[in-house]
């Protein structure tokens, strides 16, 4: 699993767009089937997939490749054109059950099988966009399979019938509790779409928003997005240097038999160890 991720979609039937995410630096580029096509154009971004996972050098980008959602009709025809050019992940959009993911982890499963690939190396990423979603995480967040929660911002506020606004108060009882049930699992959990591409100061307040309230990464839609997010996401240096002090004052407590202890002014425990370690986790992409 990335320790963060910035989340690229690019349509799938779009060969210079795609070609074009690899200069990025981005962490995941998401090659995309759903609503990024035409749907008289699903053939063709199939095809355009297939040939950049063949073809195209990813470098340290995560390739993903996202499917139509579950009973669209479309996707056993995205799974088959896709999977065995070994993408590193699949997105399933719009999630609501655990039948759904099970659906697909069989599918993969044979996949890993059939090529002699380790069972489990195709990585699930699903999106979680409706209100019977978010009902559901907690089955949905059990499958084993499962790396990370994606929350669908946009489609959930659409489900519930909510409107949409700069300051997202609508959507923060579903995505804090994705965060929530993405920590109780042990998944990452990634942010919300900035639809306002044209305005970086947005996109940067939005992202820093979405990592204070402990969401590793981040969906894109343009390129512009992509430094925003990625350093709304990656500790800056004050934040690392209290990390490692954290670190390296909670283990000398250890040797010395204390607990919890003092560390200017505030009380340093295991929970604010493991927070540290996460940040030094994400310090790491700096270097």
């Amino acid at each position: 699993m990335h320790p963060r991720r910035a989340l690229l979609y690019m349509p799938g039937d779009d060969w210079k767009k795609i070609t074009k995410a690899l200069t990025l630096g981005v962490d995941s580029i998401c090659m995309d089937m759903e609503d990024g096509v035409a749907a008289s154009r699903k053939a063709e971004a199939r095809q355009t997939i297939a040939k950049a996972l063949q073809e195209l050098d990813f470098g340290a980008s995560e390739k993903l490749a996202r499917i139509n959602a579950v009973g669209s009709g479309w996707e056993k025809d995205d799974m088959a054109a896709v999977l065995p050019y070994r993408p590193d992940g699949i997105v399933i959009p719009k999630l609501e059950s655990s039948d759904q993911i099970q659906w697909a982890h069989d599918i993969l499963a044979g996949a890993e099988l059939s090529h002699g690939w380790p069972l489990n190396s195709i990585r699930m990423l699903v999106g979680v966009e409706t209100a019977k979603g978010i009902l559901n995480l907690k089955e949905i967040a059990a499958h084993p399979r499962l790396d990370a929660i994606i929350f669908g911002g946009e489609d959930f506020a659409a489900s519930i019938g909510a409107t949409r606004t700069p300051e997202a108060v609508e959507l923060l009882y579903a995505r804090q509790a994705v965060i929530v049930v993405c920590a109780a699992f042990g998944l990452q959990a990634i942010d919300i779409v900035t639809i306002d591409f044209k305005h970086p100061d947005r996109v940067r307040a939005e992202a820093e928003f979405g990592a204070r309230l402990g969401y590793a990464g981040k969906q894109v839609i343009h390129p512009a997005q992509v430094g925003p997010v990625q350093s709304a996401f990656t500790p800056d240096e004050e934040a690392i240097a209290q990390a490692r002090q954290i670190v390296a004052t909670f283990e000398a407590s250890q040797k010395e038999g204390r607990g919890a202890y003092a560390l200017d002014g505030n009380m340093i425990d295991m929970p604010l160890l493991k927070n540290a370690q996460k940040v030094l986790a994400r310090a790491r992409l700096r270097e």
